[in-house]
């Protein structure tokens, strides 16, 4: 069995909300290693960034590792769609 490790995923709104409102969703995963996180980031990130009823779509999505340190950035700029 391999070692878990807990990271934090955040789904954050347009830029000129970055305030302390920016964060729109939260997850705690506990995975094998940075790169599980980073898929299962990517996953919530697409279905945050569908058309929604309401709210504009996510901008950026981020993993934060146990110790609090950003270990994967992704916005809406940085791939297809």
């Amino acid at each position: 069995m391999s070692p878990r490790e807990t990271f934090h995923i955040e789904i954050l709104g347009p830029e000129e909300s970055l305030g302390p409102d920016a964060v729109r969703q939260r997850v705690s995963v506990r995975t094998s290693g940075v790169e599980a996180a980073r898929e299962r980031a990517l996953t919530l990130f697409a279905r945050a960034r569908a058309p929604q009823r309401s709210g504009e779509p996510a901008e950026l999505v981020r993993v934060i590792d146990g110790a609090g340190t950003e270990v994967f950035r992704w916005s809406r700029f940085d791939g297809p769609g």
